[in-house]
């Protein structure tokens, strides 16, 4: 089955790329795992109405923000979705900036066990007591390679690794994803890079749109509902920001603003390290519109 895979980091320009080049017989996957809940539309920069109804999306607004998504959920989906748009005879194109999501679909997950339940409630019960920050000093004691690769406030990987540390007495990091494409895929790999002041520029342009479109609003009707700081759609950059500022009262609008912008650009850091690491990617400027349309022409039309 060929498909295309197209990535890049946060602000890149992937949603004005498929709009102008993805016009007929293509249908998207959506790998952004801020993107699958519902409610969360400001904030994680859904593709706009007029798109979606125009070029077919899957895997938007799949998930209440309350549930977690994992990247085995979103290798089995995409999976079935896949074909389902290959019977159609349509072209499926899976697109977004979560890198893991884009590793796990071309080379499979580590395989690791299953842990029980009771585990996660335990260290959620540590959070919840002592912060993240006292988590991820206890990962740098058990696991020091992983805890290298996560960010201090990276609540929900932190507590990951540290559940597989304690529930199956060995370390994520032994866990080594494979390095043989999957059977039955033949992707064309298309990544998506600026030089970093015009990215960093994207990105602080996009943060001050999404405030402008009432992101502020967007966030006082999460805090209206059951939605928790530890919910996994709230976890999301733009949005755990605000929690952190009801909790601690800390930061104005204006502090905020720039605190989305600057974790933004260290996201975008990181989503770039990891593309890099992925092997047969064709790089481009997302200006290069014609010089990537005759790379799928091409690659649709080799036998």
């Amino acid at each position: 089955m060929k498909i295309i895979l197209l990535f890049g980091p946060t602000a890149v320009g992937k949603t004005e790329l498929i709009s102008n080049l993805f016009k007929k017989n293509y249908e998207i996957i959506n790998a952004d795992s801020m993107q699958v809940y519902k409610a969360l539309n400001v904030g994680t920069a859904k593709p706009a109405s007029e798109l979606l109804d125009r070029i077919r999306h899957h895997l938007i607004d799949i998930r209440s923000p309350k549930e977690q998504f994992h990247a085995g959920d979103f290798v089995r989906l995409a999976d079935k979705i896949a074909i389902e748009i290959t019977e159609r005879g349509n072209i499926p194109v899976i697109c977004g900036g979560t890198a893991f999501y884009f590793k796990s679909y071309l080379f499979g997950l580590p395989d690791v066990p299953e842990i029980d339940s009771s585990v996660r409630e335990k260290l959620q019960f540590e959070l919840k007591k002592n912060g993240p920050g006292y988590l991820y000093s206890e990962l740098k004691k058990i696991d020091p390679v992983r805890s290298e690769k996560l960010h201090p406030n990276d609540e929900y990987r932190i507590l990951r690794a540290l559940e597989v540390a304690r529930g199956s007495g060995k370390l994520q990091s032994d866990f080594i994803p494979g390095d043989i494409l999957r059977k039955g895929i033949e992707p064309l790999i298309l990544g998506l890079r600026r030089d970093r002041p015009e990215l960093y520029n994207r990105i602080d342009r996009r943060v001050d749109g999404m405030f402008e479109a009432g992101l502020f609003n967007e966030i006082k009707r999460c805090f209206k509902t059951d939605l928790l700081e530890s919910d996994p759609g709230m976890r999301g950059i733009g949005y755990r920001e605000f929690y952190l500022m009801n909790r601690t009262g800390e930061f104005t609008i204006s502090d905020i603003r720039d605190i989305v912008k600057r974790n933004s650009r260290r996201y975008a850091k990181r989503q770039m390290t990891f593309f890099k690491s992925l092997p047969d990617v064709k790089w481009f400027h997302p200006n290069d519109a014609d010089l990537i349309r005759d790379e799928i022409a091409g690659f649709l039309n080799a036998l």
